[in-house]
């Protein structure tokens, strides 16, 4: 268990500091760095679901406020994660099987990417592995509490959570269990559903938040499965074929889970089930489902362990009784060369997937880098200058980096995000953001490309407003562009002539 956690630690570690935090992280920067009533009072409008997470990171922040410390949390339920994975694979087979799982978890990109996120998914991840950890203990006899107990726990870090529930059900049924295991995970199951109640009931007043989802298809499951078992085609191909090898062992004798029984519901059936229910209400992101990853690599983990037997059985009678046929019938149980082989496996498969690793830290590759985009803010706008944001979110750079646009004039602001309990703060509304406009001769914004140019437009009234009236009234300038946001001046033309009022192109999708 050793050496996965050790090796998730160094990966998770490399360039963690990246020099910049995305939207995602900025709203746990900014938010964790609020007062405890302040987060209270955010979390009874938006966010709830990300409420016990922001409370952790409020302590945690209280240290040092930084990215750096904003990520360790993840990086340790990272490695948290790879040696539990390897402890799973250890107590459902054998060490080596632990030990391959934890390394494969430890070196799958998804893995490391959201191991270097400031967000809650790595935790998620880690207690739910955990838990499965109590469960397989549970039916070999322990006690349903600490599974319960700890379930309920990385429910209320992310409500998604709970449909790992569904998961255990099917391992018990795969395991053929007996009336007095089913009873036992019952009313551990029913604890955490009931625990969970108050955090549904908050959370779906606040559905707002994922109205920008999409109905999943059949290339994202695709992808979920390339994603879990190897971006590459080659690790992809090894990774497919040792995981259906795996797979013959999906059901072993009764009462007994196995790796496959365990490792296969805990990657199928969270998505499968997720994708679904998004097929009428889409609920499905990829970040959402990341704790479902540990159960793939346990089934290939199994699948290497059963070809390794076989082929130490077939080159055992191939060789006879000689020194080789007797080396090679050790060899098919639990030799240090067996074991190593398969290490020296998964190092091949980190060089061949280290482009990507290096890819993924660099801070393009994220939706967003806020810091960059402070930079060019800083550059152009000086103090005393009115800024305008355009959607609100993009906010985010002045809470996140205030220093970048300190001084300058917030037009369409009223009231700060932390006093009033927003993520972004509360703008003037149609007609007082007009005023405000109206009294400029020249404003900065602060904004995305496709909203500025029309291919995109916000449903709120206020951002179509804030749009309608830089088309009508003003004319852009000089600008800097950071991947999808523009920093932009726009002034209002000198001719004595009015322009007649015109709309924005029409967008492509409102």
């Amino acid at each position: 268990m050793g050496l996965p956690a050790l090796v998730m630690s160094v990966l998770a570690l490399w360039r963690l500091d990246r020099g910049g935090m995305w939207r995602d992280e900025a709203v746990s920067f900014q938010v964790g760095r609020r007062s405890v009533p302040q987060i209270w009072l955010l979390l009874h409008e938006v966010d709830a679901v990300h409420g016990l997470y922001y409370l952790l990171m409020h302590a945690v922040l209280a240290v040092h406020p930084g990215e750096v410390v904003l990520r360790l949390p993840s990086v340790c339920a990272a490695a948290g994660s790879a040696a539990l994975v390897a402890a799973l694979g250890t107590r459902l087979v054998r060490p080596r099987v632990g030990l391959w799982a934890g390394l494969l978890y430890a070196v799958t990109p998804m893995a490391g990417h959201f191991a270097q996120e400031g967000r809650s998914y790595a935790l998620v991840a880690a207690g739910a592995t955990a838990a499965t950890l109590l469960f397989v203990r549970a039916v070999r006899g322990g006690s349903w509490w600490p599974y319960g107990a700890l379930l309920a726990l990385t429910c209320w870090l992310h409500e998604f959570a709970v449909l790992l529930l569904l998961a255990h059900a099917v391992s018990l049924a795969l395991a053929r269990a007996g009336a007095r295991v089913w009873r036992g995970w019952g009313c551990a199951a029913t604890a955490v559903v009931l625990a969970l109640v108050p955090m549904v009931l908050v959370s779906r007043r606040q559905a707002a938040q994922v109205a920008w989802l999409r109905e999943p298809t059949a290339q994202t499951a695709g992808g979920l499965l390339r994603t879990f078992l190897g971006p590459t085609d080659a690790v992809y191909g090894v990774c497919l074929g040792l995981a259906l090898v795996g797979l013959l062992g999906l059901v072993g004798r009764r009462g007994e889970p196995t790796c496959a029984g365990v490792g296969l519901p805990l990657a199928v059936v969270p998505p499968a089930v997720l994708m679904l229910v998004s097929q009428v209400s889409p609920l499905y992101v990829d970040r959402y489902v990341l704790y479902a990853l540990s159960g793939a690599p346990l089934v290939v983990a199994a699948g290497a362990d059963r070809v390794a037997v076989l082929a130490g059985r077939a080159l055992a009678r191939g060789a006879g009784a000689g020194r080789l046929g007797r080396w090679a019938g050790r060899a098919a149980w639990w030799p240090p060369s067996v074991a190593l082989a398969g290490v020296l496996a998964v190092g091949v498969s980190v060089l061949h997937q280290l482009p990507l690793l290096q890819q993924d830290r660099d801070p393009g590759r994220r939706p967003d880098d806020l810091a960059a985009i402070s930079r060019a803010a800083a550059r152009a706008v000086r103090p005393g200058e009115p800024v305008l944001f355009v959607p609100a979110p993009l906010r985010n750079v002045a809470l996140t980096y205030p220093g970048a646009l300190r001084g300058a004039r917030d037009v369409a602001l009223v009231a700060g995000a932390a006093e009033s309990g927003t993520l972004y703060g509360r703008e003037a509304g149609v007609a007082e953001l007009r005023r405000r406009l109206a009294r400029l001769d020249r404003v900065w914004v602060v904004g995305d490309r496709r909203v500025l140019a029309g291919r995109w437009a916000p449903r709120a009234p206020v951002e179509r407003a804030k749009v309608a009236v830089l088309w009508q009234e003003f004319a852009g300038r000089e600008e800097a562009v950071r991947g999808g946001v523009t920093v932009r001046l726009y002034v209002r033309p000198v001719s004595a002539r009015p322009r007649p009022p015109s709309a924005p192109p029409r967008p492509e999708r409102w």
